[in-house]
């Protein structure tokens, strides 16, 4: 009797499971005959359907997976996923260590490397995701290592970047203040070196200006809410020497606040638009004017400075002077970022970073991925080979100016100049070169210098053309952005046309 009931069980149970089988079948076949059909849904009621699917298989996987899930890595893992599948690298989850490196960032201080990043979300063994450096920030652990704008971190302590998200890089290369952390770098396309870099206090640095001659130069170095008034103080200082010209020198600055550079830009233009940015929602798109109260600099020649990594706001106060044909832009091709972030704080410390807008210049033009090129292109060094990249990385590993330097104190100019051309001997390096690493490892114990006017050919560029005098007429001769992408296209269609195959006459 005892097994009779127990065989009862076992049929009953086998039959259940069966059944369960049976209609999880058949609720996946059904699935899958609707998918194929026509759906006249509205996107609403896709949606709704979506989010109720989401929520089953959440709890499914919560109290059906073999093993007990912390509902926090099924939460974390679907916002990725989310961000993930849009292919922006710029809308992404953030933990809570990101919101706090996030916050840190703004506030002005924060515990890392000093290196501006970007990564793109997509990762395929012909065309590997790796950590693009954007610009390392002056004095921080990874501008003293010879990290450059446009060098890739391939590893990160040992782990390749390829698979990795933005924010697990951000919180490799943060952490507590003194501990290292060792990058691969790769360096054009095959030059690949290491560096361990000792995190310290990174304070976001705004502007850095002095006087050349009758001129100004004013580096801004990055957009924040300090920006705008440190930009006000050395106007003031140049008003004070009465400046003849001035050079606003952009270079490798990753950008920052929007408003910030709208601000800064409103101090140079009296009137007329400084930036619109544009929404899929139309009550979200805004222009930002200028204001005529606000200009305080009128009158004066201004070259602005630009580079690969100049990027963001930068790219917006830059076009915003070219396209009012207020300053001359020298150097070279921006990064190309044309889109509008928004953070959104979460419940649990978390959040999240969207693309919102994409931001157009006074000329309604969007540079994204395309960039700012400039009116006078000047390369700032040579293109190295691959044996004379070698040779520096050499150079910077043995330490050798930096041993050399550290037994003789105090060197002069002409001692610089003595010691780089020995150095080019055994290294075969351009001398201007060697003369600024020598330069800035003299200068370690010492106030950095703000220019280097022996090394620097694009601001001797910028200066020789507010020396020549005829200011007004050169930048009044340049195009604006509007005018430079409709050439472009207008070129690329005429290609396009010339390239295609002759058609046969009858």
């Amino acid at each position: 009797m005892e097994n009779h009931s127990l065989n009862k069980i076992k049929f009953f149970r086998a039959a259940a499971f069966a059944l369960c089988f049976f209609v999880s079948g058949f609720f996946v076949s059904k699935c899958f005959a609707q998918s194929s059909q026509p759906d006249s849904r509205s996107k609403q009621e896709l949606s709704n359907e979506y989010i109720r699917t989401f929520a089953q298989i959440f709890y499914t996987l919560q109290n059906r997976y073999v093993e007990e899930v912390d509902p926090e890595v099924l939460y974390k893992g679907a916002l990725k996923g989310m961000m993930d599948s849009l292919g922006d690298p710029y809308t992404v989850y953030l933990d809570v260590q990101d919101m706090r490196s996030l916050n840190d960032t703004t506030e002005g201080a924060f515990y890392g490397v000093g290196l501006s990043i970007s990564k793109r979300n997509n990762s395929t063994p012909e065309n590997p995701a790796y950590v693009d450096v954007v610009s390392p920030i002056q004095g921080t652990p990874g501008f003293k290592a010879g990290i450059q704008a446009g060098d890739k971190l391939i590893e990160i302590n040992g782990e390749p970047t390829p698979e990795m998200s933005m924010e697990t890089v951000l919180s490799k290369l943060r952490g507590p203040k003194g501990e290292g952390v060792e990058v691969t770098v790769l360096r054009g396309k095959s030059v690949t070196f290491k560096r361990t870099l000792i995190r310290d206090l990174i304070e976001v640095p705004t502007v850095e200006y002095g006087m050349i001659g009758n001129y100004g130069y004013m580096k801004l170095i990055q957009f924040t809410p300090e920006t705008v008034l440190r930009v006000q103080d050395a106007i003031d200082f140049f008003d004070e020497k009465k400046y003849k010209g001035l050079v606003i020198d952009l270079r490798n600055n990753p950008g920052g606040l929007l408003d910030s550079a709208a601000k800064i830009a409103d101090k140079f233009i009296d009137a007329g638009p400084i930036v619109s940015t544009k929404s899929r929602l139309p009550y979200e798109s805004r222009s930002i004017n200028a204001s005529e109260k606000n200009t305080v600099v009128k009158n004066i020649p201004i070259v602005v400075l630009i580079n690969r990594g100049s990027a963001s706001a930068s790219e917006i106060l830059s076009g915003a002077l070219k396209d009012n044909h207020l300053a001359y832009l020298v150097g070279e091709r921006t990064y190309g970022k044309g889109s509008v972030q928004q953070v959104m704080p979460l419940n649990h410390g978390d959040g999240i970073k969207i693309t919102v807008a994409r931001y157009y210049t006074p000329s309604d033009t969007n540079i994204d991925k395309i960039g700012i090129p400039p009116d006078k292109e000047v390369a700032l060094s040579p293109q190295y080979t691959d044996e004379q990249t070698k040779a520096l990385i050499k150079l910077s590993e043995e330490e050798t100016i930096r041993k050399y330097v550290e037994s003789h104190p105090d060197m002069d100019e002409k001692e610089i100049a003595n010691y780089a051309s020995e150095l080019q001997k055994d290294f075969g390096l351009d001398l201007r070169l060697l003369r600024r690493l020598i330069r800035i490892e003299v200068g370690r114990t010492k106030e950095p210098q703000l220019y280097d006017l022996d090394f620097d050919v694009q601001l001797n560029a910028a200066l020789e053309i507010l020396r020549e005098g005829n200011f007004k007429k050169l930048v009044r001769s340049t195009k604006t952005l509007k005018e430079l992408q409709e050439e472009a296209e207008a070129a690329d269609a005429l290609s396009e046309k010339n390239s295609s195959p002759a058609q046969n006459e009858n």
